[in-house]
């Protein structure tokens, strides 16, 4: 049974899943080679998904060496973000409103995430991953954009040679050799990072428009599924809380319920969507279902997501942002105080702020080692 890894998106956020995955190596067998040979990720997860698919070491390895590189991250090894450079990035958006509302010499964007293309440069190695398709280690990688022209959320997958291009609506999987610029493109954050062409189309984070985030899993064979979110929904009772008003919503609250509705919400929606599937098909007999062809099955799947809200910890750790970002977030209300501490968590790559969620990540998974011990036991 194939077991596909789903990595959703977030920015900073996923932290959370380097945290997860590392339980994950603790608590499965050392020498296990790989027990994701399906790997899917979007935006951020994207290129936590990569990371793994491309390491030549075992599981273990792999995680060990992207928590190294988590834990050592620096802010300006992600984007530019000196005074100039958020003066910059503002003065191109504005004099993009005399060209018709576009950038004249790259992509529009408020930051310059070129350091990003220089560390991913550096520490994936995009070659290995045939070499582990070749080997049978793994079956197939894929990391969702979304393009601007078409609107389309696109899957791009790298594996095995019997699996086959999809179309559905507004979705589709394309096969080809993965690279640094699909991973660029799959985390361009809209309006935040600068879009990327590839071949004839400009591409941006793959969380925009992706109507079914756990379909590419699906197409590329998995018949059970690992998923790793970033929202902290955990409860309907929690999600469904009222928390009084304090004031009007600050800019940075409006642009967090936008990132939430593009990161968090889909992956949420698909996962229900499964779960009643899986209820409704397991009152069917396996042999009925055979018999009138239905060909739909129950999805094994185990989800791991915050015990606490994300949104909290970003609250309390926007201070360690460097002086030009600290008053960019509370010029737009991205702070606690101002309600949008949750636009700011997409952002924080401070090492304050990953570390903790790297260990909320670990503590989630820890506290259902047994589950999963049973669910990998199950395969």
């Amino acid at each position: 049974m194939k077991t596909a890894l789903v990595l959703s998106g977030g920015g900073a956020r996923a932290a959370y899943q380097v945290g997860v995955l590392q339980a994950l190596a603790e608590v499965l067998p050392d020498e296990l080679e790989n027990p994701f040979p399906i790997i899917c990720g979007t935006s951020a997860g994207a290129i936590n998904a990569l990371a793994i698919a491309a390491h030549k070491g075992n599981f273990k390895s792999a995680v060990n060496s992207l928590a190294y590189v988590w834990q050592n991250l620096d802010i300006g090894q992600v984007y530019l973000h000196g005074w100039w450079d958020l003066f910059k990035g503002l003065s191109l958006l504005g004099l993009s409103l005399f060209n018709e509302g576009m950038g004249r010499r790259r992509p529009l964007s408020l930051l310059d995430n070129s350091p990003l293309w220089n560390l991913l440069g550096s520490v994936i190695n995009f070659e290995n991953i045939n070499h582990s398709i070749q080997s049978g280690k793994l079956h197939a990688v894929s990391v969702s954009a979304m393009g601007y022209t078409s609107g389309h959320s696109v899957s791009f997958f790298q594996g095995h040679p019997e699996l086959q291009s999809w179309s559905r609506h507004r979705r589709s999987g394309v096969a080809t050799e993965l690279r640094l610029e699909h991973l660029l493109a799959s985390s361009a954050i809209p309006t935040v990072f600068p879009a990327v062409r590839i071949n004839r189309e400009y591409f941006g984070d793959g969380a925009l428009r992706q109507l079914a985030p756990i379909s590419p899993a699906l197409h590329l064979g998995a018949e059970s599924l690992f998923v790793v979110g970033v929202s902290g929904n955990r409860s309907a009772a929690k999600a469904n809380r009222r928390v009084p008003h304090r004031h009007s919503p600050s800019m940075g609250q409006i642009v967090g319920h936008l990132f939430n509705s593009a990161f968090v919400d889909a992956l949420e929606g698909d996962l229900e969507h499964m779960q009643r599937m899986n209820e409704l098909l397991n009152l069917i007999p396996e042999e009925v279902r055979a018999q009138q062809g239905i060909q739909l099955r129950p999805v094994n799947n185990m989800v791991i997501s915050p015990s606490y809200p994300i949104d909290g910890i970003a609250g309390r750790n926007v201070r360690y942002l460097p002086k030009s970002l600290r008053f960019f977030m509370r010029a737009t209300g991205s702070t606690a105080k101002g309600g949008g501490a949750t636009a700011a968590s997409y952002l924080l790559f401070s090492k304050e702020f990953i570390n903790e969620l790297m260990e909320l990540g670990r503590e989630d998974t820890l506290a259902q080692a047994d589950n999963i011990r049973a669910f990998f036991a199950a395969k």
